[in-house]
């Protein structure tokens, strides 16, 4: 005969009799591919509606030479992948590189010291109301801000107005690279900010006084702790930054002029322009998206390498 259970016995939580038995291995396996197929299914149609197939009719319309809206897309020929290596087109893809290079260094020598100031030598309280702050900018439309630097740097406008008003000579800024490239900078800092801030934020404080500990002062324990511990943050905002920068098109139009010519703005003017050569214009979309693609993988290879080694 059994010994009486104790009342912590008859307490006890029980098993679940009525529980429904495991899935077979054979179910298991089954489930294990359908459920995530379920949860992807809705952004893999968003991919292929919104991205796969407008990249596979620009690549269709990219092989028909001087295609126009009307005409039988018949495609017949690399021509047009031909006419954008024209020293005229080499020209312009230069200078959105240059921009666009440019824009992201002054974005990355700006938006550090300003991050690494709200992350690490902020009182708490004041973190997320100073970054607010920072990043109101993008709470307008860029066109707005454009325009806002059209106000500065026109002839007539603020900073000529202030250099007259002191004795000094009037700047020629407005409708020039100068002034897509403040354009550029002043849109995409705030874009940086962000990053690197979330970098430095989750930044090990261990690391930094045991730097200091050793000896290590503090512009050693900046280039040896700090800038390997954010490399993947700086390299996400340049690339962020980078690709924004090649493929803006409101900041060199409104700012730039005929000299400041750029890709996004080629592009353009090959679809809703004069031109109206949608088969250039294809070309020159599918050279920005190769470029743009090539930049990302060399990145993501040869970027997190160097972090890995770094550590």
């Amino acid at each position: 005969m059994s010994a009486p259970k104790s009342p912590l016995q008859l307490n006890a939580p029980q098993g679940n009799k009525d529980a429904a038995p495991p899935l077979p291995p054979k179910h298991r396996r089954w489930w294990s591919w359908l459920e995530p197929t379920i949860f992807l299914t809705p952004a893999g149609i968003w991919l292929v509606l919104l991205l796969v197939l407008p990249t596979l009719i620009i690549f269709e319309l990219s092989l028909v030479p001087g295609f126009r809206p009307g005409n039988i897309v018949n495609p017949s020929g690399i021509d047009n992948y031909i006419q954008v290596f024209e020293p005229l087109y080499m020209g312009v893809m230069g200078r959105s590189l240059f921009l666009a290079i440019s824009s992201t260094i002054i974005c990355l020598l700006l938006g550090f010291p300003v991050a690494y100031w709200i992350a690490l030598l902020t009182p708490q309280r004041w973190r997320t109301l100073l970054l607010l702050c920072f990043v109101l900018p993008l709470w307008t439309s860029s066109l707005l801000r454009s325009y806002a630097w059209i106000t500065i740097l026109r002839p007539t406008g603020v900073l000529n107005s202030l250099l007259h008003s002191i004795g000094l000579p009037s700047l020629q800024i407005h409708n020039s690279s100068t002034a897509v490239l403040i354009g550029l900078s002043y849109n995409l800092l705030p874009y940086m900010v962000l990053i690197l801030y979330a970098s430095l934020e989750r930044l090990d404080q261990r690391l930094l006084e045991a730097a200091a500990d050793l000896g290590a002062n503090p512009a050693e324990t900046f280039w040896k702790v700090t800038v390997p511990q954010t490399l993947p943050g700086i390299a996400a905002g340049s690339l962020l930054v980078f690709i924004t920068a090649i493929g803006d098109f409101i900041a060199p139009e409104l700012l730039g002029g005929a000299s400041s010519m750029t890709i996004a703005r080629l592009i353009y003017n090959q679809f809703l322009g004069a031109t109206q050569n949608w088969g250039f214009g294809s070309a020159l979309s599918m050279v920005l998206v190769l470029a743009v693609s090539m930049a990302i993988a060399l990145l993501i290879k040869y970027g997190g390498n160097s972090v890995t080694s770094d550590q």
